[in-house]
């Protein structure tokens, strides 16, 4: 069985920790090693234990950590062509780490599959990952510009997600960021918002999927709670009342597959 966890989401930085009987691994590492490494302590691992690392994009609340991981611990890092030209310094120890893909590429990992997909966004590019453990499908998708057939396509196949709901939209507008960043984020390659996000989750749980833990928070434009009652009173008005909420955090560990 799968198990996930968002061991830290938002701005400040994001990493997921995933593995089943088997094998374990992170996606991204946008918090420094050592805290990193507490929060798989606190989880009864370390990372030691990690196969790999698997980057959705180059901006460093997604890879901020990876260099000093990469001198320390040396763990395998796969990342898209376009990422790594955009945001891996040559002959540095990440570089030594690194093996760049195409967008969509796969990879077998131990007992996991890793198969990633195109989502757009202003980096270089992002990519979705699905984790795939013995017939079990599990999705991560944010830094989501807009919602196209290919993250729709690609999620619709798991059991349980990761997906983003990063603002409020009234908040934003009426918030202190300058109207250059309040248009970044509001455009077709900013993030999804949370109403956005909650349409994206019914039809989803329309179609099979069971659980959904909402991630990638703005700390200025968002609250755990504005997020969550989007994304409920969406599922309830379509009869899907049983369908598990989780939000992640930005400093404490939640786990997205219970």
């Amino acid at each position: 069985m799968i198990q996930a966890y968002t061991l830290f989401s938002g701005s400040s930085g994001n990493s997921i920790y995933i593995r089943d009987e088997k094998t374990e691994i992170l996606i991204d590492a946008g918090r420094s090693c050592s805290l990193i490494q507490g929060a798989l302590l606190e989880l009864g691992t370390c990372l030691q234990n990690i196969s790999a690392i698997f980057v959705t994009h180059e901006h460093s609340d997604h890879i901020k950590g990876l260099e000093i991981i990469s001198k320390k611990f040396k763990i395998p890092v796969h990342m898209t062509y376009p990422s790594y030209a955009g945001g891996v310094s040559r002959g540095t120890f990440l570089d030594e780490c690194t093996t760049p893909h195409d967008v969509v590429y796969e990879v077998k990992c131990g007992t996991l599959c890793v198969k990633s997909f195109p989502i757009p966004h202003d980096s270089e590019q992002n990519v979705g990952y699905l984790i795939e453990s013995k017939g079990e499908v599990f999705g991560i998708a944010t830094d989501i510009g807009h919602l196209t057939t290919t993250i729709v396509d690609s999620l619709v196949k798991c059991e349980r997600i990761i997906v983003e709901s990063n603002h409020d939209i009234k908040m934003l507008k009426s918030g202190p960021y300058p109207s250059f960043l309040k248009q970044r984020i509001l455009s077709s390659l900013g993030h999804l918002s949370n109403v956005d996000c909650a349409k994206l989750c019914v039809y989803l749980c329309q179609n099979g999927v069971k659980g959904i833990t909402l991630a990638h928070l703005s700390k200025e434009n968002n609250t755990p709670a504005l997020a969550f009652d989007e994304v409920r009173r969406a599922l309830d008005s379509n009869n899907l009342e049983n369908i598990p909420i989780r939000v992640a955090m930005p400093e404490n560990t939640v786990c997205a597959t219970e």
